[in-house]
């Protein structure tokens, strides 16, 4: 007997327009991406600051323009009105969501930017730093 497979796709309901509008407004308000920085930054546009949560060597080699290095356990000095826009490595890392999460919880304005440095870098952003785009596209574990 033949039986055509059912969509895994479909398995779950269908949210409506309006619960579609909601959840996308919401997820916006919380994550933007490489290509929104890299417009605003084309743009001379302000109101915002960026944030490397990756470690120090990581940022002195190579860190998106204009970015403040905050590794774990530091508060970045920025004022209380501008939006922290975090990165860490890339969507394996979620060093920035935890960040994000404690800026958060002290009274800051907060986003994380999808795909981190390594999709800055595949889509060719500008970079600052020691070595830049010769910089290693990921943290290496020391050994155990």
């Amino acid at each position: 007997m033949n039986r055509k497979p059912k969509s895994q796709i479909l398995a779950a309901p269908v949210a409506t327009p309006a619960e579609a509008v909601h959840y996308f407004t919401a997820k916006a308000s919380f994550e933007t991406d490489v290509a929104d920085v890299a417009f605003d930054l084309r743009e001379g546009i302000s109101g915002f600051k960026l944030i490397d949560v990756r470690d120090t060597r990581s940022y002195e080699e190579a860190h998106l323009p204009g970015a403040l290095s905050w590794p774990s356990g530091k508060d970045p000095a920025v004022s209380s009105g501008e939006v922290l826009v975090l990165y860490c490595w890339g969507p394996a890392c979620n060093g920035a969501s935890k960040a994000a999460a404690r800026l958060a919880a002290q009274g800051y304005q907060v986003k994380e930017m999808l795909g981190g440095i390594e999709y800055w870098r595949k889509e060719g952003g500008p970079l600052e730093g020691t070595l830049r785009e010769e910089a290693p596209l990921y943290w290496t574990m020391p050994p155990m």
